[in-house]
């Protein structure tokens, strides 16, 4: 796909939660006896109570917001990652209707053409008063229009979810920060806190949330957890086990920015080089991995025995988030484009495939929901079915929406995903059409041949066994 510079989709497409506090010192001195890629158990006790999202500095506008380059240009191929997970067939089982996705993020354009009348402003811990329905970065617009932004005819663009109500909270930005000159330790270079994100998610379901995309991530050497982060795990915890809500989140991008520096590429996956936070939640989210179009792990996407599954995250087209059509590119400051890429943008495809199974199978409760998704994944070829690159495999939206799980059925009691054999189509499958006339006609060739020998044989049998019979001469 061609590289335009059509948009100015900020460098934030690997956003995280980067403010203060995101892997605090740790909690106690004690050395844990669990491994260190698994967390310590939830504690309710950090829960955060509910109360309506608001900003919890002061925060100034320090960079410009996105503005729009794209002249609402056509972009003339479909995205190869809607194409490879087969959006529009699966579109015929389900659309998201009337489910409610929340992303927590920069911010959503609800203005924006194949968003607008579906978006509902949830609220906002940078701006309170513009209650999550601006965007200044460009990221969480970018991120809300791969899971549902509606069908754009004149290219065939179209989210995963098309008909989703989406839930727009903004808890982070990068083109905000807070200077705090009587106490400069107290300053932050951007907006957003682990603590807001734990505060995002229980307002995201009192809400009505049915399905949360986190497309932020923030990563450290493996320690005890900071206050922030056991915030987090328990709102994370009871979104989903009580709240009955489907947790998505990106596994993360190798970046500085993010604090993931190191890669998981030890070979004991009890103990990791780094922690990726939501993702290290694993019994509780569903984390994604990216994949470029050869089908490979994308060389960004961060690696993790918490990895669920995976989905595009290389060369993605998505809502300008300034403009109204379109775009595949960020465009910097400096008038230098570069491909749309990251697990914050395979993240909301799975987050749109969890919203149309919850369409389909109503029923089905958030794990189920999970259950399903990772079981008609396309597996890894070993014996496991999983690793911990890709998880359970590329997200299988057709399969999600029509495979028939026994682990479903009444009285099935719970175990593991089942591994589910899918498949994926390549992008341009061949014609295949002369193969099988070519086919069809050595076919009859053979029959005739066979039915020609058979004959033969049978008359020279019928012969043979003439001539072995006796001749009886009368007598004179």
């Amino acid at each position: 796909m061609r590289i335009r510079k059509l948009a100015a989709l900020t460098a934030v497409a690997v956003t995280l939660v980067t403010a203060p506090g995101a892997h605090a010192q740790p909690t106690t001195t004690a050395k844990p006896s669990r491994p260190n890629s698994q967390p310590p158990a939830v504690d309710r006790k950090f829960l955060p109570a509910f109360a309506e999202p608001k900003e919890d500095v002061d925060y100034k506008k320090k960079v410009e917001c996105v503005t729009s380059g794209t002249g609402d240009r056509t972009i003339e191929n479909k995205p190869w990652g809607q194409m490879q997970l087969r959006l529009e067939e699966a579109h015929r089982f389900a659309t998201g209707k009337d489910v409610k996705l929340a992303i927590i993020d920069t911010g959503v354009n609800a203005e924006h053409p194949r968003l607008k009348g579906r978006v509902i402003a949830g609220g906002d811990y940078v701006e309170t008063a513009e209650k999550g329905a601006k965007d200044c970065d460009g990221h969480g617009t970018g991120v809300a229009g791969v899971a549902a932004a509606s069908r754009d005819d004149r290219t065939g663009f179209v989210g995963a979810a098309p008909d989703a109500q989406v839930i727009s909270i903004r808890q982070t930005s990068n083109r905000y920060a807070f200077e705090d000159k009587a106490n400069p330790a107290n300053s932050r270079p951007s907006a957003g806190r682990v603590g807001t994100l734990a505060q995002a998610i229980v307002a995201a379901v009192r809400q009505g949330a049915q399905v949360i995309n986190i497309s932020l991530t923030s990563c450290a050497r493996p320690q005890e957890p900071s206050t922030q982060e056991r915030e987090l795990q328990a709102a994370i915890d009871w979104a989903v086990n009580d709240e009955d809500v489907v947790v998505v989140t990106a596994a993360g991008n190798i970046d500085a920015n993010s604090g993931c520096e190191a890669q998981n590429d030890n070979e004991d996956t009890n103990n990791v080089n780094v922690v990726a936070s939501p993702p290290w939640y694993a019994d509780n989210v569903l984390s994604v991995a990216s994949i470029s179009q050869v089908g490979e792990v994308s060389a960004f996407s961060v690696w993790g025995p918490w990895v669920s599954v995976a989905a595009p995250g290389e060369e993605i087209t998505t809502l300008d988030p300034a403009g109204q059509g379109l775009t595949n590119a960020n465009v910097d400051t400096n008038g230098r484009t570069t491909a749309i890429q990251g697990t914050s943008f395979a993240s909301p495809y799975v987050a749109g495939v969890a919203a149309m199974v919850r369409e389909r199978f109503p029923d089905l409760t958030a794990r189920q929901v999970m259950d399903r998704i990772k079981a008609t994944a396309q597996h890894p070829g070993n014996p496991t079915g999983r690793d911990r690159k890709v998880g359970f495999g590329m997200v299988n939206p057709v399969a999600a929406l029509t495979a028939e799980l026994p682990m479903e059925r009444p009285g099935a009691k719970p175990a593991a995903p089942e591994q589910v054999m899918t498949s994926l189509d390549p992008l341009n499958p061949p014609d295949r059409t002369p193969m099988v006339v070519a086919l069809s006609g050595t076919g009859a060739g053979v029959g005739l041949l066979l039915l020609t020998l058979f004959i033969v044989h049978t008359v020279n049998r019928n012969r043979a066994r003439r001539a072995a019979v006796p001749v009886k001469r009368s007598v004179l």
